[in-house]
């Protein structure tokens, strides 16, 4: 599916989930993990944070490869105006599982695209609400002992068994919710010729 004349595409995150996704049709490309600053010091909102750390990324990686196609991405988990960061261990996990049950959280999934031909920037932000179902610690342990979702914003996978969690989730797009708002990402690839349609 990959036009093989077109300038190679790096990726610019360390996330396993985004790298999945972009397996899922392209044959080619690498992954360069970003070393940027994460943290809020413009006082942004969830939005605009979320927006602004995938420009970052991606102009980071830039600098080391101007003629690449370069696809920085970030996520951000918002619960009642507080962004929820990766839990990391199973305890920060269980309190954000617990905060979240019989509530709304609000993923934000930012895609920034480079592109060296045009010097053009693509950006999008997608939304993604999902309502989580009313339900008690057994089940929230149960279910990371199952999945182990401490590199996820939010505590859950949806592509694992977080659904158990879950009494609803609203997008337009489905793969958001895993990283990368893929049905986007093709669109512009595919108008700037790296895919053969």
């Amino acid at each position: 599916m990959q036009n093989p004349s077109s300038p190679r595409i790096i990726l610019a995150s360390a996330s396993p989930y985004r790298r999945g996704l972009l397996d899922r049709f392209l044959d080619d490309f690498e992954t360069v993990s970003p070393d940027i600053d994460e943290s809020n010091e413009l006082g942004l909102s969830p939005k605009k944070l979320a927006r602004h750390l995938a420009k970052t990324k991606a102009e980071t990686v830039s600098m080391q490869a101007r003629d690449s196609l370069i696809i920085g991405a970030d996520q951000l988990a918002v619960l009642d105006s507080r962004v929820l960061g990766k839990p990391g261990n199973h305890q920060k996990a269980v309190e954000q599982l617990m905060a979240a049950a019989g509530k709304v959280v609000t993923f934000r999934t930012a895609v920034c695209i480079l592109d060296p031909v045009g010097r053009n920037r693509y950006e999008h932000v997608d939304k993604t609400t999902v309502h989580f179902r009313q339900f008690d610690r057994r089940l929230a342990e149960s279910y990371l002992r199952h999945d182990q979702p401490y590199d996820c914003a939010g505590s859950f996978k949806i592509e694992g068994a977080g659904f158990v969690l879950l009494d609803s989730v609203r997008t337009d797009d489905p793969t958001a919710l895993i990283g990368l708002p893929m049905i986007w990402v093709s669109d512009v690839l595919l108008e700037l010729g790296y895919l053969s349609a």
